[in-house]
This record gives C-alpha cells, structure tokens and sequence, in this order.
C-alpha cells in the first residue's frame, strides 16, 4: 500500500474514535442505538470500498435498522449481486469495528488487502451506491460512511437518497446488470410488470370495473411515501395509506410494521372497529347477513417484510393474521398453476418444458404450510434461520421461492432458466398466439421482473399478491383459508454458554449436547402433530426453543417440558415467552 493511502487512512480514521459499544455484523450488519453508530458506520464505508474494488463492480450500503425503533440504526452492504454481503468477509467486518485505534485499523486493512488482493492506488475504481431511510440520524450517519469511502483511493460514493432497503439492493443489481436502475426505473418497472399481470387475469374472474381496495400500514416509515408514489402510476388497485410517517401519525414501528402485526398478533395503531367490515344482509324466509371483511396490509420499518390481515369484529383489536407461510403458499400456487398449463396438452414428449421449482423455508415455518407445500406436490426443503441461507439455496432452482414467516422473501429465477422462459415466449408468439400456454409464459415473465429478486421487497411483493388474488378471483378470507396453522409457542432459556447446543439438519436436530435430543423426541411424541427444536440465539446467550401441536395447550406444554429439559442440561433461570 503507498505511502499516500495509509496517510489518509490514519487521517480519516482519527476523526472517528471507537464507541464502548461494539458491534458485530450479522444478517441486519451493523445494528444499535444511532448515537454510538458513527465511528462504525465510517468503517462500513471503508468495507464496501474495498468490496467493490476487489469485485470490480459496483456495490450498495444501507442505512437503516428495519423495524428497530427510531432511536436505533444500522448499516449493511449489499453484495454486487444485490444480496447480502458475502459471509466470508463477515470476520473482516467484525475485525473492523473491533479494532480499538486507527494504527490497529489501518493494520488490518493492509493484511486483509494482501491476502485478497485489492489493488490500491486508484489503479482501480470503486463505486458505492449510498441510501438511507427516514431515521433523523440517518442522515449523519450517511456522512460518516462517505468519510470512510473517500478515505479509499479512487473510491466514488453515489448519494441516491432517501429509500427503502430493497430499492437499494435492487438499483445495484441493476447496475451491475447494465441496466438502468434509477428510482424512476424502479417504480416504472413494478407498474408495468403489474399492468401486464392483470391484463392477463381471465375474463371470467375478473371482479367487475370498479377497483381493488387496499389498506396499508406503512409502519411510519420510509414505504409510506414510497408506496403513495408507486400506487399513482397503477391500474385496478385503490391503496389507501396509515402511518405513512408524516408528523403527527406517531413513532417509526412503534405498535405500528409488519414485525409488530405479525408478532402480536394485534391490528396496528391507526385501524380498528371501522376495518372489521360491513354486513350485508340477505333476507331469505329467516333474515340471515354475511361479513366482509377490508383486507389490510403492513409493511415494516424499511419496506423489506410484508403481511397482510383483516381486522376481527369481535374487539375490532385482534387480527386474522396472513403472513409470509401464506404468501409463499400463494405464490407458490400461482407459479406452479402457470407451470401446469405450460406443460398441458402436449402429445409430443419433445415439447414439454421442464422448470425445476423449489420451495425453501427454515424451522420456523408453520407445519401447516409445508405440509400444504407437499400437498400440492411441491419440493420443499430446509435451510438454519436466516436469509442468507434461504436465498443460497433458493439459487439452486430454476424458479426457487423463498420466506420467513415474518414476511421476507421473494421468488428467484436462474440465469440460466430466463433464456430458455424467453425462448419458449418467443416460439409460442408464433406457433399459438393468444394460446393458454403463451399467456402462462408471459404471467412467469411478468413476475421475474414485478418481484425484487434482489432481496424480500413488500411493494413488489404486494403488487404480485394483489395480481394474483385478482387471477384466482379470491379475497382474503379464501386466501387465509388456505390452510389452518398449527398452534404453536416460542420460549428462551438463558444458559451460560450458547455455544454448548450444536444442531444440524437445518437446526431440527440437537448434536450436542449428547441426550438432548431423544429427549425432546420423547416429549413429541406425546401430542398430535407434536413437533420441537432448539437453536442457539445469535446475538445473546439464550437458546431459543420453538413447539407447535394439534392444540394451543400441548403446544405450551411441549414447548415448556422442552425448555426444562435445555434448562436442565445447562441453563440458568427459568424459561420466558418471546
């Protein structure tokens, strides 16, 4: 490294003095109270400096904390490809916010670039796409992280503004792709790919002239002005707006995203009694009335999970919750259907088009889901917790979808497999235009560009949800009946040491410690559709333990005779609920 880079990096570094606070980067990265942020955030930006000088291609970094509350923030780089960093730097990232003085810090980037072979000296360009949410702090912090990519020879930082994370990851991917990757460009490509799904929904479904409703809460963040932006430029959909984030409609996520609807179980501030539905009465010999209910919908604090629910006329508080299982259920269903009609009626075997579609999910998800999964004569396989391993393994499909239950995922489409999809719209314009088949091709087109296959996007995942609740004619009652969930219960035991449960098969299965395992067999077996497993936590020394059954009472009590047992074997006080 010359004698002018490590100067500027020793100059740039001494402005920027670890907190007490420190930080490792996980699957959100760099995440905490803002105010003890900066001098992290400053090496973040010298990270993704050096990623994209070692890849040659252009990279993002992200300031936002999700659905943290306002006071916390965070910041994470996407990889060129759009996705997360890759893990393998994830050890320097630590190395990075641990190191307790410039000197230790320019020491490590010196060994670090050696090792991978990052030119230095400008002989290399870098290009770093910055963005932020609407946290007041975001905005200093988004100084700190230009501070340390300028402290990078040659390094250029591109300020594109105030966004939600999936814009961000998705305006990279593009670049990368050579394609034009403004914000423009990206509500210009989400309308149009939504336009043409529903001009494509059979006349025989389609719900009248009048529009689709919709109410969304935006969590008070940065998607309400976002999703106010992109709804003008749509067709048959009405969305009407909440806690968009403008003054006076209350805290980022406070009561209010996808995180809290999902995990609570309770309609977000701002809906009520009024969101129940209305009752249309019937009169037939004995007066009888049907309910209908609004469909609703919640996105978390940077737009990057989505659930949908409806509002329970019984306190007008408690919700029917839709969450991510289901959207996958939906999506799912849709994509395969297209793949069905795709493959039907052809006599000869020389024709048929075969799509290698996977379905990825973690433990968590509801046994009801998968087993609808499988139902439907799906693959369906499991990966630990975490995007990171859904979407490496969503990868290794020609259509792999992929979500937690909070509400994040997407559907990826192979580069390989979008030649062939291209191919096969191509030779179906000209032998059988207008066919079922050639409509099936370009709905699966319409959704490899409507989807954000970047990273989980919860506006071009609502856009894609209310296309295909348009094609099958359902509304969310008929959705949400798709399958009933299994009832299920979540506990930690604090234990002295995380690191004592090894787990493999996914996280279903205890390693170590040795007996562990048989004995949350024992305890399965003892309800109807008993099923358990325990995971260390990432970030703090509980092990978190997770149960469902026929029942709400035996999935407690599983979940509480399994705790005992990890509590037994090495914890420390008594189990709590999540």
């Amino acid at each position: 490294m010359e004698e002018k880079q490590l100067k500027i990096l020793l100059q740039s570094a001494s402005r920027f003095q670890p907190g007490k606070k420190k930080f490792l980067y996980g699957t959100a990265g760099f995440r905490g109270e803002a105010s003890m942020l900066e001098s992290t955030v400053f090496k973040a930006g010298i990270m993704a400096a050096l990623r994209s000088l070692k890849t040659g291609l252009v990279v993002g970094l992200m300031i936002t904390a999700s659905h943290n509350p306002v006071s916390d923030n965070g910041v994470k780089i996407a990889d060129p490809s759009g996705g997360m960093m890759t893990q393998d730097w994830e050890p320097f990232a630590d190395a990075l916010a641990l190191a307790p003085d410039p000197d230790h810090l320019v020491e490590l980037i010196v060994q670090f670039a050696k090792k991978e072979n990052i030119p230095f000296g400008g002989t290399q360009s870098a290009e770093i796409l910055l963005g932020r949410d609407t946290r007041p702090s975001g905005e200093a912090l988004l100084e700190a992280a230009k501070k340390g990519i300028d402290a990078i020879i040659g390094s250029v930082a591109v300020d594109m503004g105030i966004l939600t994370t999936p814009q961000l990851h998705w305006m990279v991917r593009r670049r990368n792709m050579e394609m034009k990757a403004s914000e423009f460009d990206y509500f210009a490509l989400l309308s149009t790919s939504y336009r043409s799904l529903v001009d494509l929904i059979p006349a025989k479904t389609l719900t009248g002239t009048s529009d689709v409703k919709l109410t969304v809460d935006a969590a008070n963040g940065v998607g309400g002005e976002k999703i106010k932006e992109l709804s003008k430029l749509l067709t048959r959909l009405e969305i009407e707006v909440r806690n968009s984030g403008k003054e006076g409609e209350g805290a980022l996520n406070e009561k209010v995203g996808a995180d809290y609807v999902q995990k609570e179980k309770f309609a977000p501030l701002g809906f009520g009694p009024h969101d129940a539905g209305t009752r249309l009465w019937i009169r037939y010999l004995n007066a009888s009335y049907m309910m209908t209910f609004e469909k609703c919908a919640s996105l978390d604090g940077d737009a990057d999970r989505l659930v949908y629910f409806r509002v329970l006329p019984t306190d007008g508080r408690s919700v029917d919750l839709v969450d991510g299982d289901k959207i996958l259920s939906l999506f799912a269903l849709f994509i395969k259907e297209q793949l069905t009609i795709l493959n039907k009626e052809n006599e000869n075997e020389s024709s048929e088009f075969p799509v290698k579609l996977g379905i990825v999910q973690t433990a968590y998800a509801n046994g009801a889901s998968t087993e609808y999964l499988k139902q439907l004569g799906l693959d369906v396989v499991f990966t630990p917790t975490g995007v990171k391993y859904l979407h490496e393994k969503a990868l290794e499909n020609d259509i792999g979808i992929y979500f937690e239950a909070n509400g994040h995922g997407t559907i990826l489409f192979s580069e390989a497999f979008m030649p062939r999809l291209e191919s096969k719209s191509a030779e179906l314009s000209s032998v059988t235009p207008g066919s079922e088949q050639q409509k099936a091709v370009l709905r699966l087109l319409a959704v490899s560009t409507l989807i954000n296959q970047a990273v989980g996007d919860a506006l071009s995942g609502l856009l894609l949800v209310e296309a295909i609740l348009q094609y099958l004619g359902w509304s969310i009652e008929r959705w949400s009946e798709l399958y009933r969930d299994l009832p299920s219960r979540q506990l930690k035991v604090s234990v002295t040491d995380r690191n004592a449960v090894v787990t493999t098969n996914a996280e279903t299965t205890v390693v170590k410690p040795l007996g562990l395992q048989e004995l949350i067999n024992y305890e399965m077996a003892k309800y109807p559709k008993g099923r358990s497993f325990i995971r260390p936590s990432g970030t703090e020394d509980v092990i978190r333990v997770y149960a469902e059954a026929s029942t709400q009472e035996g999935a407690d009590r599983l979940a509480q005779a399994v705790a005992q047992h990890v509590d037994c074997f090495l914890g420390m006080i008594p189990p709590v609920k999540q």
